[in-house]
């Protein structure tokens, strides 16, 4: 079950009733190489189920690569990123996305969505980038393999599932892909 965290207390099921998701765009991170293919289909197949535009953000020149082989065409660069054309961002993760951790540039550009309330997704491996971003602050949960990463930076990690603090949502690994973008999916309604 996924903790809402402001004194870390249990929530229940998001079920999302009634609240059109038509023409919100939602910006996807991917890493250049070794993505995880499956936190990624899951979360795009349910992303256009949602009539959700998605657009793909990486600093590759021509594909990014999956774990497995997976090819995917990103739509911009990520110096080309504005948070004002996107209702949300999600981070995916994989072993590729450690690469990203102190990646000043993701900083600033997860720093811009939160400062505008607007939901910030991370799984797996890609939470790290978050609370090196310094949105994360009191606990989140991640690939158990990057615990400690995660408590380097004064984070508290947590092994749940799935954790939403404000309107940051972090995932443990491609288990909770599902939970994890059913509960994006109603931080984006909110807003």
């Amino acid at each position: 079950m996924p903790i809402r965290v402001k004194l870390c207390i249990l929530l229940p099921e998001n079920i999302i009733s009634g609240i059109s998701l038509i023409n919100r765009n939602v910006l996807i991170i991917l890493p250049a190489q070794d993505f995880n293919e499956q936190e990624y289909l899951i979360i795009i197949n349910a992303l256009e189920r949602s009539h959700v535009k998605v657009f793909i953000a990486s600093d590759a020149y021509a594909l990014c690569s999956g774990s497995n082989g997976l090819k995917v065409k990103n739509d911009m660069q990520l110096y080309n990123i504005h948070e004002s054309n996107f209702g949300g961002i999600i981070f995916i993760g994989g072993s590729g996305v450690r690469n990203y951790w102190n990646n000043s540039q993701l900083h600033s550009i997860a720093r811009k969505f939160h400062l505008k309330k607007k939901p910030v997704g991370a799984i797996c491996a890609a939470p790290i980038i978050l609370a090196k971003a310094g949105i994360i602050t009191e606990c989140a949960t991640c690939y158990p393999d990057d615990k400690k990463e995660l408590e380097r930076t004064g984070v508290e990690y947590k092994d749940n599932p799935i954790i939403i603090s404000n309107n940051i949502v972090t995932a443990k690994d491609p288990s909770s892909a599902g939970e994890f973008i059913k509960i994006f999916l109603n931080e984006l309604a909110k807003n």
